[in-house]
């Protein structure tokens, strides 16, 4: 029996990290999102916000990451993993800033296949802006269509995660994987 992975994505503020947090409160198998790691080991360097200053490097190292999640999760023996973001995050945030980026990108997309995908959409009630997210609400409503519309162009359909509780959240999606 494989191992699923099931991406949890969402823009900023949706509310994956506490789903991620809930699910991981539960015995279940989790790797957390690695931007804020990106981030603050640039803030040590000096550069407040490396996706402002170079958005390339940034998502390179991104990339890097996701792709070793993805490759990590191979060795797991959980029967499903769970991931805070995917590898085709990096493009859509990509793609919502307007920048170009290498063909890598593009084939590290075709090679790591999830399971299953559940998107978080924006929610005004909990947003919050902090010192790795410095994105607007209407940003967030923007990165959204970006994220739907990458998955989307790689055939995968989102699932989306209805406005409740994130106890309720974390049953959505455990229930709807058992179908």
């Amino acid at each position: 029996m494989s191992t699923k992975k099931i991406v949890i994505t969402g823009g900023p503020g949706t509310g994956k990290s506490s789903l991620i947090n809930e699910l991981i409160k539960r015995g279940h198998t989790c790797l957390e999102e690695i931007s804020r790691q990106v981030i603050l080991e640039a803030q040590k360097e000096g550069i407040d916000q490396l996706f402002l200053t170079n958005p390339l490097l940034f998502s390179e190292q991104l990339l890097k990451g996701r792709t070793q999640q993805f490759e990590e999760a191979k060795t797991y023996s959980a029967e499903t993993i769970f991931f805070d973001r995917g590898v085709h995050d990096v493009i859509a945030y990509m793609n919502f800033i307007g920048d170009s980026y290498p063909q890598h990108f593009i084939e590290a997309c075709k090679n790591s296949i999830y399971d299953g995908v559940f998107i978080l959409k924006p929610w005004e009630a909990i947003y919050t802006s902090d010192n790795e997210r410095y994105e607007s609400f209407e940003q967030a409503l923007q990165i959204h269509d970006h994220l739907l519309n990458t998955y989307s162009s790689y055939n995968y359909n989102l699932i989306d995660v209805p406005f409740d509780t994130i106890e309720n959240r974390a049953d959505y999606i455990l229930n709807a994987i058992k179908m």
